[in-house]
């Protein structure tokens, strides 16, 4: 999905707008019922990891499943990515592709299949919570602490894809940022079984952006987390350019942003997954910051999969 999330979204109170879209919210809340109540569940012979989100984007999924994929490669596992066939998501799979197997298609079920019949013994699904087709075996939930719920209402009236109460069917939450109370008391109050982990991203090529005029651009989920993430290691980001989450860059907008960059005597820089899709003529232009995940409690976390495979 293609879009530029509105500002309202993220405020802790609820606005004019919000009021406003509210009865579309509740259709949308209507209609997802009704999806979950007609859905046939499918199990499978092997463990499914469901890697997904309430909040719409910027989450920090993908990350946390390609972390996923390297532990269970360490224990011994042949696990494969599994992902809904998006052409706009084109990005993320190719990130994917650089450490394992991912299987597509337009329904979940069938993908899985494939993996199955293709000797795969564990599943990481790379969104699905929304997915009554697929028993998971573990469903862990993303959050970032910086938007948190935003307004905590679902869409369009807010960020929320269901209403925070989905925390019932998860197992673990995942929250990329610092350890806020308020936060996990929230989450405990709507599911007292749930196990909480935090994560930080931790940049890999950083020392060379150090003592360098950077422009940054971004089209994720939520771009000031990027631009964030630079100016929390002293980088001096002189301009920020946000795009649409998932954006199909022009030509002529990636010549923009190098007239930008060199007009203002910067490097230009973005994301690792916007990186993959801008036309391999500017890259030479153009650089990436790539991160790793870093997961607090790692062993603790590691264990919650043991249980399962």
């Amino acid at each position: 999905m293609i879009f530029m999330k509105p500002n309202f979204w993220d405020k802790n109170k609820i606005s004019f707008f919000s009021i406003l879209l509210l009865p579309i919210t509740f259709i949308v809340k209507f209609l997802f019922f009704l999806k979950r109540l007609f859905t046939k569940t499918h199990k499978f012979s092997i463990p499914i990891i469901c890697v997904g989100n309430i909040y719409l984007g910027g989450t920090g999924k993908t990350p946390l499943c390609i972390e996923i994929f390297s532990i269970l490669k360490k224990l011994n596992k042949n696990p494969v990515f599994i992902r809904k066939k998006y052409d706009s998501f084109q990005d993320e799979v190719d990130l994917q592709k650089q450490i394992g197997s991912v299987y597509l298609d337009n329904k979940r079920t069938k993908a899985i299949e494939k993996a199955i019949q293709n000797k795969a013994d564990v599943a990481v699904l790379d969104d699905g919570f929304q997915d009554y087709s697929v028993n998971k075996n573990l469903s862990i939930i993303c959050f970032n602490q910086r938007q948190w719920i935003g307004n905590g209402l679902v869409i369009p009236a807010g960020p929320l894809r269901e209403n925070f109460s989905a925390l019932k069917r998860a197992n673990c939450v995942v929250i990329n940022g610092e350890k806020k109370t308020d936060i996990e008391k929230k989450i405990l109050n709507e599911n007292q079984n749930i196990k909480i982990f935090y994560t930080k991203y931790k940049p890999q090529n950083i020392e060379r952006f150090i003592n360098k005029k950077i422009t940054a651009f971004a089209g994720i989920g939520n771009p000031k987390n990027f631009f964030n993430l630079l100016k929390d290691h002293n980088l001096l980001v002189l301009k920020e350019v946000e795009f649409p989450d998932h954006y199909n860059y022009s030509d002529q907008e990636i010549e923009n942003l190098i007239k930008l960059s060199k007009d203002n005597n910067t490097i230009l820089i973005t994301t690792e997954k916007d990186y993959f899709r801008i036309d391999e003529k500017y890259k030479k232009n153009i650089d990436c910051l790539k991160i790793n995940l870093e997961i607090k409690n790692r062993d603790h976390f590691i264990e919650v999969f043991k249980k399962i495979i």
